[in-house]
């Protein structure tokens, strides 16, 4: 198979498809999101469409992704007694960096990873800072 470039908003949803097929399965995270994410279609459809906004911001695109992803991650945490972690987030990020080079090649490939690799740094480190000012019950 000839690897090319992501260009495509169902190239964005084949990685972001097989990545969540992989993150189920992982033993880590698989019980995690299994016990968070009740209807997988949904939660597929929308992070197609965040991704799909976030690598191709400069088209005009049918859809473009509406919410707030720190503030649903805080949320998760908080709801899972404060237990994501470092090691979730590197979980994650490893099996998307894998997904992305088993699926794509190019450019908008390579900013898929660079902005799963900040956006894992800017999440985790606001899930953490959430948890320092959040009151105990």
């Amino acid at each position: 198979m000839t690897k090319t470039d992501i260009d495509t908003r169902a190239d964005v949803y084949k990685l972001v498809s097989t990545f969540y097929e992989k993150v189920r399965k992982d033993d880590v995270l698989g019980p995690f999101f299994n016990r968070v994410i009740t209807d997988w279609d949904s939660h597929i459809e929308h992070l197609t469409t965040f991704w799909e906004t976030s690598l191709f911001m400069t088209r005009k695109l049918e859809k473009k992704y509406q919410g707030n992803p720190l503030e649903v991650h805080v949320k998760v945490d908080k709801e899972n007694n404060n237990t994501i972690s470092e090691l979730h987030f590197g979980i994650w990020l490893n099996l998307w960096l894998q997904t992305i080079d088993e699926l794509f090649v190019g450019d908008v490939a390579e900013n898929a990873k660079r902005r799963a690799r900040k956006m894992g740094t800017f999440l985790y480190l606001n899930i953490f800072q959430a948890r320092q000012t959040t009151p105990k019950s």
